[in-house]
């Protein structure tokens, strides 16, 4: 029995899913979380044979949580669903542990596919993606320098999302479980790391990386942009 982990923010996502992955005798849903930080402490609890994970996720996005995964659970399959179809979000999902990578605008077929592959030990990319556009975009990227991301640690990361999202010290070390004062030098170690200098340099890096979405900015942040969400041509720096 192939057990799986539903992870998307939208409910009505989730049911679909399940319902579709359900009607195949040999599935069975394990559990669903709807937060990136959620998801990693369930596929540690569960060790799901298969995570199903949308890309933009609250509280950690579905690409850091792929990374966690496999350390955490290296046994466990990563599928990410996305919207995004180019080469440099394909990249960075295989590069952090995942076995497959479905467009949402895929079949239902396509995605039963996928599951499938991916426990017989293969790599699934939807149409038009493709094993030689990575292949070449790799080569592109061996020549860029490091990206100054790359240099955070885990928990840089976490803290990284969660103050874009406009979560305080105190809040953030809540949903970390370490003090408000940990927080805070998490913050200021990231910042440094990345030359931010304020709170809006920090959201627009986010923004700008692919850590979150337009939409996913407070209010209050007064960080513009012309839409609420992301062009599926950007891709993460």
């Amino acid at each position: 029995m192939t057990s799986i982990v539903l992870a998307d923010d939208h409910p009505v996502v989730r049911q679909g899913l399940r319902a579709l992955l359900e009607a195949q005798q040999d599935f069975t849903i394990a559990g669903e979380a709807s937060d990136g930080l959620e998801t990693v402490a369930l596929v540690e609890q569960l060790k799901p044979s298969v995570l199903l994970l949308d890309v933009m996720m609250p509280g950690l996005n579905g690409l850091e949580v792929a990374r966690q995964v496999r350390q955490r659970s290296p046994h466990t399959k990563v599928i990410i669903l996305s919207v995004y179809k180019n080469e440099a979000y394909v990249l960075e999902a295989l590069r952090n542990g995942a076995s497959g990578y479905v467009l949402k605008d895929s079949s239902a077929a396509d995605l039963v596919v996928a599951v499938r592959e991916v426990c017989a030990g293969h790599r699934y990319l939807s149409q038009p993606l493709s094993d030689r556009a990575v292949e070449a975009y790799v080569q592109r990227a061996k020549a860029a320098p490091l990206e100054l991301y790359e240099t955070l640690t885990s928990r840089e990361r976490e803290v990284l999302h969660l103050a874009a999202e406009g979560y305080s010290n105190a809040q953030i070390g809540d949903r970390l479980s370490i003090s408000p004062r940990t927080a805070e030098t998490h913050r200021a170690n990231l910042m440094r790391k990345l030359s931010l200098q304020n709170q809006s340099d920090l959201i627009r890096y986010a923004v700008r990386r692919g850590v979150i979405t337009l939409e996913g900015v407070p209010p209050q942040a007064g960080v513009k942009g012309s839409s609420s969400k992301r062009s599926a041509n950007t891709e993460p720096r």
